[in-house]
């Protein structure tokens, strides 16, 4: 883990100073994304499933509002299940937002839309727990595999579905273009 970051930082004065910090942590430090990861259960897996770090720089500052502003990106590799295979995959995951602080959940609706709220109290904000929301949102819902290539199952259960060119499909406007050719001849 890089250590160019304190655990907490006051957002005020980390604006003030027009501070930037960067640096990785560790996965597995994220107690709330586990849960979402692909278990790691310890076999032979080349690496698939091994928890590595996430590379982050948050740089703050004031907008022209005068709101504290956090210019955040993250990158990790996350190993998650395929949905559609079931087999363990690694997501590259490469986000960048901006964020305000906020003191109070009333001014969440005050602040604007490109803006997405950052909940501080007494002046102490953990950037562990802003990278391990990122990663939260950058989750995919269903993940799937870029690898995984199709899956013939139907919903009702058979594994042997015909493909468009076995289906004859029933044409009942191609007689009329036989006819409507004969009435441009004539």
């Amino acid at each position: 883990m890089s250590r160019e970051f304190p655990d907490f930082v006051d957002p005020w004065k980390a604006a003030d100073g027009q501070r930037t910090f960067q640096g990785t942590m560790p996965i597995k430090r994220m107690k709330r994304l586990e849960p979402m990861l692909a278990p790691n259960t310890g076999q032979a897996d080349n690496g698939i499933l091994a928890r590595g770090d996430a590379r982050f720089m948050a740089r703050f500052a004031h907008d022209r509002q005068g709101l504290i502003t956090i210019r955040l990106n993250v990158e990790a590799e996350l190993p998650l299940i395929c949905q559609r295979s079931l087999e363990p995959f690694r997501e590259d995951i490469k986000r960048s937002t901006w964020l305000v602080v906020v003191e109070d959940v009333a001014e969440q609706d005050l602040i604007p839309e490109i803006y997405d709220p950052v909940l501080v109290e007494n002046r102490r904000m953990a950037l562990l727990d802003i990278v391990e929301e990122e990663l939260l949102l950058a989750v995919p819902q269903v993940p799937r595999s870029p690898n995984s290539g199709e899956i013939n199952i139907s919903t009702d259960g058979k594994t042997d579905i015909p493909s468009e060119k076995k289906q004859q499909s029933h044409k009942p406007f191609a007689g009329l273009a036989g006819l409507l050719n004969e009435n441009i001849e004539d």
